[in-house]
């Protein structure tokens, strides 16, 4: 940037010294006469506006007839107009100093109100700038580039869009095919070098980066563009986006094709100026051959009656003034080339009749054209009425916001052929669509699906990657660790071929590194150092390995190197490729085979009370409801409480013998049985299994319980360990270093240390081959895991982060590790076999059963209690009546505990006796005896009221009535 400011620094000496030489001889060449509109009648004022163009070029010429019958449509549809603009063409011959000779001309001479141009942005920031000293507008329907701007040159204004409007619709196509890098191939010139900033940042945004700049200067020799083109041709990056003018563009094109990079593989993206063009301008001078599947980008200008009328006749127009041209189509650039006449006419009109002169001249005669360079008093209105205008144009709705053409959807085109076709659109709302659909609640989206199929160079449909492998270029430098641990090396083995000494690594590390790698959307050069000194041992340990990449002795570190917060000030890891956390090793104990009381460890502690406890209550229950009428369940206190005891827990091996007369004792029972029989069942399981499979347990449970023991702790030499060991409160002097498993497990044999804490994945190798003896134990402390370092702000580490988990979610990295660790699912002692608290049968798995059959006791009793007090309900009402509370528990305590009359006695133990004839034959409603329910006995079982005996066999049964109704029944 700074020599381009230097660049224009220079030509605006040049043409500061130059200009009073250059004038007069410009003045003295006789330029083309005015362009008028039709007929003017003497009462409209003239309007003057200057018209800079390259009059020698073909796009100048369609510029001057597109900006005259612009000016006579507008007349044409508004004759009333109080003032006509007259066009005064000046040839700028595309250079600088003629642009500026021509901006004076008509400021000083003619005293224009305005001035439309110039055509190329190299030439707009000169113009522009005068204009802003006259006070003048200055209205470029061609000038796109970012380095001239409204924000910059406030009477600077553009019919047309900005360049850097264009950025985010070629961000969003590289986006959608996956493409990561780009080269911008761009003109070194203020129209070509403006853009490159905004580019460069569009691909940022889209996770895309520009590796490498080719600037090519517009005065660039063929050999030297070969040479350029044969630097890009050895890099890996295969996509390019070139922003030149047409002038180079005719040049660089067949060179492109001659060093055959418009072939299969090579993607071309052109920008809105040269996409603009195609069509427009003479098809053999760029297609079909140099440009077949070459991508581009142009603002969207909708189809309508009157753009079609108007290409009519502006080729039969053309065609007439220049009958030896072979443009035969309307860019865009000329559609707003008549916009911006329309709107320069349409803000004349809303001026005003122009009476005299429109500027103040200065007082002074100066020496230079400069110094003669009045101000206009018309331009800052003038300026703020084309700001306002808004109409329907040519090229749809026409309307400047910031002082530029708001443009509100561009073309994605695709050459094909001698034309371009359109493969889709790009809107700042929905991102690429194939179709433009303004009512459309979409959300943004930049994918392929978005594009219709798209013609490649080389003829090719499938979409290129993007990259080849390159023939030259630096490699990275990557370390890996070395010499390394014995015992590890299905993580990381490194030896160097002594034949080309070329350093060979393998191992799970390397090989996910390397698969990785090869989903990157780009080819990545690279090759291994050993991290080693001359003498062939470590160079460190792995926080200085990891600084030697912050001090840029290595590109990367490739390695099983940790993630920690302090490493990461450092470099920039990828994400983790392995399971993170450090965890303990311990040895296994068969704990339950030599223990006397194993018995007991089926149940937890409260499921043995809880058990016990309803054994007892269960007892108590049944007591309740058959001790008043059952003989077996009555008897002085001892015998009775012993009685609950033992018909309880006979239920256990269902051995109770007791005769049960209730039916609600009989539901109490029933359910509890059933309870009994679950939690019995369970139980032998659980200690069958106990005492016939092993049961391991670890020796130690916690890190906590490690600590307090005070025995001593194994972990990995060189690993990061130590530290969070001694951050955890371990003394230091109760650790030891070990290089390999095979150390691990003599000292976990031998007693020396009583665990091995370490990172898991290292664990897990360990337990691959010994995992009969030992088992990961304790919780695990969260770590970074292994990741791969690079440089602060590297794009690497993003790209192959994401790789990574590509890999992850797929099955290449199950096959990797299946590679280097084989099986771990396998080992007899791991998993189930592992006792612990939580192997035993607890009181949350059995709640239920509880609760059913305390339910069922509970509402049993209640039943029972209900009836005992409706039937004694006369003998509640005495004992209320009683004044003592003392006496009425007494008296409460002896009718519970007291015989059931109405069962009318008790149940005997003796056999019973043969019913006479007279018993036989008697009716049964003839009987005094109650029917209860619950009173399941035979006649023979009972006693008459009052306790008297039972008749004998054949004796007559007295009859239960008084003496009195019998006397009166005779009667």
């Amino acid at each position: 940037m700074r020599g381009l400011a230097l660049r224009r620094f220079t030509r605006f000496l040049y043409s500061l010294f130059l200009f009073p030489i250059l004038i007069p001889s410009t003045l003295s060449a006789s330029p083309p006469p005015p362009l008028h509109a039709s007929s003017t009648p003497a009462v409209v004022a003239t309007f003057k506006v200057g018209l800079i163009l390259d009059m020698s070029s073909a796009t100048g010429k369609v510029y001057r007839t597109i900006a005259r019958m612009a000016a006579d449509d507008f007349y044409a549809k508004y004759p009333n107009s109080t003032n006509r603009i007259v066009l005064l063409p000046r040839d700028s011959s595309r250079d600088v100093v003629n642009a500026a000779a021509a901006a004076l001309e008509l400021l000083n001479d003619d005293e224009a109100h305005a001035i439309l141009g110039p055509q190329t942005s190299v030439e707009a920031p000169f113009v522009a700038d005068l204009g802003a000293k006259a006070r003048i507008p200055v209205v470029s329907f061609s000038a796109t580039s970012p380095a001239v701007s409204p924000a910059r040159s406030p009477y600077f204004v553009r019919a047309a869009p900005s360049d850097a409007a264009q950025v985010r619709a070629i961000a969003a196509i590289v986006q959608a095919l996956d493409w990561r890098r780009v080269v911008a191939v761009y003109e070194d010139s203020d129209y070509g070098t403006a853009l490159v900033p905004f580019l460069v940042d569009a691909f940022d945004e889209v996770g895309a980066s520009v590796p490498y700049r080719c600037a090519l200067s517009p005065s660039a020799t063929e050999d030297h563009i070969s040479a350029e083109l044969y630097r890009l041709k050895t890099l890996q990056t295969c996509v390019f986006v070139v922003h030149v003018t047409f002038p180079l563009a005719i040049r660089l094109f067949p060179l492109i094709r001659s060093a055959e990079m418009m072939s299969d593989g090579f993607v071309w993206i052109i920008t809105e100026g040269l996409t603009s063009l195609l069509g427009s301008i003479d098809p053999p001078t760029l297609v079909p051959d140099s440009m077949q599947g070459v991508l581009g980008v142009k603002p969207y200008i909708p189809r309508s009656p009157r753009l079609r009328d108007f290409k009519r006749r502006w080729r039969r127009e053309f065609l007439k003034e220049n009958a030896d041209s072979d443009v035969t189509e309307l860019s865009n650039f000329g559609i707003w080339a008549y916009d911006a006449v329309w709107t320069v006419a349409a803000a004349a009109e809303r001026l005003g009749s122009v009476v005299g002169p429109g500027f103040d001249m200065p007082g002074n005669n100066g020496t230079t054209d400069f110094s003669k360079l009045g101000v206009s008093r018309t331009g800052p209105k003038l300026l703020d009425y084309i700001k306002q205008t808004e109409f329907q144009g040519l090229g749809g709705r026409f309307r400047l916001d910031n002082g530029e053409l708001n443009v509100t959807a561009y073309q994605i085109m695709n050459v094909n052929g001698e034309k371009a076709r359109e493969i889709g659109f790009w809107t700042a709302r929905h991102g690429l669509t194939r179709e433009l659909n303004s009512s459309s609640t979409s959300d943004y989206s930049a994918t392929r699906e978005g594009l219709l199929p798209v013609i490649w160079p080389g003829y090719s449909t499938a979409v290129p990657k993007g990259w080849v492998t390159p023939t030259s270029g630096r490699k990275l430098r990557i370390a890996v660790p070395g010499p390394v641990e014995p015992g590890f090396h299905s993580f990381l083995d490194v030896e160097r071929d002594p034949a080309t000494n070329v350093t060979l690594a393998r191992g799970f590390v390397i090989d996910v590194f390397e698969a990785a790698v090869r989903q990157l959307p780009y080819a990545l050069l690279f090759e291994y150092e050993p991290y080693r000194n001359a003498n062939g041992t470590s160079g460190g340990d792995y926080n200085t390995l990891v600084k030697q990449v912050y001090d840029k002795k290595y590109d990367a570190v490739v390695g099983d190197v940790t993630i920690t917060a302090n490493r990461s000030m450092f470099v920039d890891f990828t994400l983790p490729y392995t399971v993170s956390g450090v965890s303990m090793v311990v040895p296994l104990r068969d704990q339950h085979s030599k223990n006397a009381w194993i018995f007991l460890k089926p149940l937890t502690a409260d499921l043995w009370l809880v058990s016990a406890a309803f054994f007892v209550f269960t007892g108590a229950v049944v007591w309740a409801l058959e001790h008043r009428r059952n003989a077996e369940f009555q008897g002085t206190p001892g015998q009775q409480l012993g009685t609950v005891f033992y018909f309880s827990f006979s239920t256990l091996v269902f051995a109770h013998r007791e005769t049960l007369m209730s039916n609600l004792s009989r539901v109490v029972v029933i359910v509890w049985v059933f309870v009994v029989l679950i939690l019995q069942s369970s139980y032998i399981a659980s200690l069958t299994s106990m005492l016939t499979v092993q049961q391991f347990r670890p020796t130690v449970s916690d890190f906590e319980e490690l600590k307090h023991s005070g025995q001593h702790v194994g972990y990995l030499k060189s690993s990061f360990t130590k530290g969070l060991l001694l951050k955890l409160g371990f003394e230091e002097s109760k650790l030891k270093p070990f290089r390999s498993p095979q150390q691990y497990h003599e000292a976990l044999s031998n007693g020396s240390v009583a665990a091995i804490i370490d990172e898991i994945p290292y664990l897990r190798v360990f337990l691959k081959d010994y995992c009969d003896n030992y088992t990961m134990a304790g919780q695990t402390y969260k770590t970074g895991g292994f990741g791969y370092a690079f440089p602060k702000g590297s794009p690497l580490a993003s790209d192959l982060s994401r790789a990574i988990l590509n890999i992850t979610e797929g099955e290449e990295m199950t096959e990797i590790e299946r590679r280097w660790f084989g099986d771990q699912t396998s080992c007899p002692n791991q998993g189930s076999t592992l006792s612990s608290d939580t192997d035993r049968l607890d009181f949350k798995s059995f709640w239920g059963l509880f609760l059913i059959t305390g339910a069922v006791s509970m509402l049993c009793c209640i039943v029972f209690l209900s009836r005992s007090a409706y039937r004694n309900r006369r003998t509640f009402k005495d004992i209320a009546a009683e004044k003592s509370f003392s006496r009425r528990l007494i008296s409460i305590a002896r009718l519970f505990n007291a015989k059931d009359s109405s069962s009318h006695g008790t149940r005997r133990r003796t056999e019973p006796k043969q019913v006479g004839p007279a018993t036989r034959d008697a009716s049964p409603s003839a009987s005094p005896y109650s029917n209860d329910a619950d009173d399941q006995t035979t006649i023979s079982d009972h006693t008459f009221d009052g306790g008297s005996p039972l008749p004998e066999i054949g004796s007559p049964i007295p009859d239960p009535r008084p003496h009195a109704e019998i006397t009166e029944a005779s009667r």
